[in-house]
């Protein structure tokens, strides 16, 4: 129910404005506690030919060593860390939105993939992963035979 305007003093007080208003606060709140590093970061970018797996992740900041790239048949999972930036003594964070720490990210992919013959290097803060198809999974050309 709304309540109408009450002309000349504003608004009437109405419980369920108040409820309503509630809920946008208890939404920006917790929007704010989920922020998209959260749950993925290094962001990434996956797409596939008849050939192989490509994937792209974004980690600035993220020391080369402290990455970890495994592959199963059709699994990938990438692991690593991000560490925080050290301040001086006299220095003080007035602002930190960057996240630190651990970070797993595992990637179910459309076949499986000839784990060694996977391809890793890092340029400018993004990763790029190349992942050949592994040969018995490939689509085989069946020939057919004329039987005259």
């Amino acid at each position: 129910m709304v309540w109408p305007e009450s002309g000349r003093y504003g608004r009437v007080w109405s419980p369920w404005r108040e409820m309503e208003r509630l809920q946008q606060d208890m939404n920006r709140l917790l929007s704010r506690e989920s922020t998209p590093h959260s749950t993925t970061f290094p962001a990434v970018n996956i797409w596939a030919s008849d050939q192989d797996v490509i994937v792209t992740a974004e980690v600035p900041g993220v020391d080369v060593d402290s990455l970890d790239i495994t592959v199963a048949e059709n699994i990938l999972k990438l692991t690593g860390a991000r560490k925080p930036e050290e301040l001086k003594p006299a220095e003080v964070s007035h602002r930190q939105e960057r996240a630190s720490g651990e970070f797993t990210r595992t990637f179910r992919l459309p076949y499986a993939v000839d784990s060694g013959k996977v391809d890793a290097s890092c340029d400018k803060g993004i990763l790029k992963v190349r992942l050949p198809r592994a040969e018995a999974d490939k689509p085989k050309k069946i020939a057919i035979k004329s039987q005259k």
